[in-house]
């Protein structure tokens, strides 16, 4: 999703290292590559330098940490700039991409090369490489699946005393919740909860007001609520469905969870924040990319057996979808080294390349990895990650993109955090927000 993720929790200054190199002068053999500052691109690092023993081909790398990633990176595609060969973009640049040239369009070289779009999970090639959406127009190989799901205590779940209190309570095991409103009881049982001497909160969740955070967590809970983007009979058609009574419920309950259930001065939260306050053990639940799964699973205070993970709950109809994460891989067609940037990415899709891209903590999106027999349980977090991705839905991935999350950012945050007005109010307001800047571009 849009300038997705956060800086890098563990190794972010050799990850700013690398950046900062790839702004040397480059060769006729080198190859610099832009992408954000966070884990997997230090994975990516250490998996490239196979196609440097391959190629001959010298990998430069330009990782910007992810609040300026878009500015930074966006600025570049418009100025036309030639710094980036290769772009690790967010989902919603496909859009602006494709439309203003500043991709190659990799129909033709994948066809070429034999690289079938169907070898991938579906809705990351929706997601990070089709525009439009739902046509066979590719403008990026699906590089990073990622999708919003859940971690929480399961170590703290365990303890009888707990489980005793809590069925006596709500009449049921403490366990994994299958609805939100499940997830709110719990939050609600270990919100100011004192474990072994601490006091304890009940849930992580996102509220940033700054780049994208709290549309990332509240479109995450609204898609199981029934929110609609637009007419699903008419584009752009939004009255009445980005505003729908579902929709205005499912925004009620994000703010209910955030009033009940978060940890002191969680107001401007995004993913470093959550994982901060996850892996401190001030939180029995924790909203997060799937990113952030192999760093908790090896953290010393939360990691292994103390952990567990599941995909977002549903939501009053049974229904249940999580937001997308995750980005492509695309040729920037201001590149003077579009030969040496297509077999760069000829390489990265080779089954045994997306094979080591997982095993170092990479998500691949090859069906031929995550299909494998032995994934599911390849590591504790494996399955949870398969069945979110089978239920994801995306943010607007039009060129206008940044103007329609502006928008839902200041809305979301007047109403969850600062407490502005009503959940109707907020999302009849985005109605009207959206629908101006459709009408700006002649949608209507």
């Amino acid at each position: 999703m849009t300038f997705r993720h956060v800086r890098s929790l563990a190794a972010f200054g050799a990850v700013l290292a690398a950046g900062v190199a790839a702004t040397s002068q480059a060769s006729a053999k080198d190859l610099t590559l832009c992408w954000a500052a966070w884990d997997p691109a230090n994975a990516l690092v250490e998996l490239s330098k196979d196609f440097e023993a391959k190629s001959g081909v010298k990998m430069k790398f330009e990782f910007v940490p992810w609040p300026n990633f878009a500015d930074r990176m966006l600025n570049e595609l418009n100025s036309g700039g030639k710094l980036c060969d290769l772009m690790i973009g967010d989902s919603q640049w496909i859009g602006g991409a494709a439309e203003n040239g500043q991709y190659v369009k990799l129909n033709d070289f994948f066809d070429k090369e034999g690289i079938k779009m169907d070898d991938f999970i579906p809705a990351t090639v929706v997601g990070y490489a089709e525009w439009p959406k739902n046509s066979p127009n590719y403008w990026a190989l699906p590089a990073f699946g990622d999708v919003v799901g859940w971690s929480y205590r399961k170590d703290w779940f365990a303890r009888p005393e707990l489980q005793a209190e809590f069925k006596q309570k709500y009449g049921r095991d403490l366990a994994v919740p299958k609805t939100f409103a499940e997830l709110k009881d719990i939050a609600e049982f270990f919100q100011k909860r004192e474990i072994d001497g601490k006091t304890v909160y009940g849930a992580a969740i996102y509220t940033e007001r700054g780049s994208e955070g709290i549309t990332m967590g509240v479109m995450d809970v609204l898609y199981s609520y029934g929110f609609q983007y637009e007419n699903p009979d008419k584009p752009y058609e939004l009255d009445g469905y980005v505003n729908s009574a579902k929709a205005v419920q499912g925004l009620e309950f994000y703010k209910q969870l955030y009033d009940c259930c978060t940890p002191p001065g969680h107001s401007d939260a995004y993913m470093s924040e959550d994982i901060d306050a996850y892996k401190s053990g001030q939180v029995a639940l924790h909203m997060n990319f799937a990113f952030t799964w192999p760093g908790i699973n090896a953290d010393a205070n939360v990691g292994g057996d103390k952990s567990g993970y599941f995909p977002n709950p549903a939501g009053p109809d049974g229904k249940a979808f999580a937001q997308l994460g995750g980005q492509g891989i695309s040729v920037v067609s201001a590149s003077e080294k579009k030969d040496d940037a297509l077999a760069y990415i000829k390489w990265f899709a080779q089954p045994e390349i997306q094979q080591k891209w997982w095993q170092m903590g990479g998500y691949s999106a090859l069906r031929k990895v995550v299909e494998d027999p032995g994934f599911a349980t390849s590591q504790p977090y494996a399955q949870t990650f398969l069945d979110s991705m089978a239920i994801v839905k995306d943010f607007w991935a039009e060129p206008s993109y940044a103007s329609l999350l502006q928008a839902a950012q200041k809305r979301f945050h007047d109403y969850v955090v600062a407490g502005q007005g009503s959940a109707q109010d907020a999302l009849d307001g985005l109605a009207k927000d959206w629908t101006q800047v459709f009408d700006d571009e002649g949608k209507y």
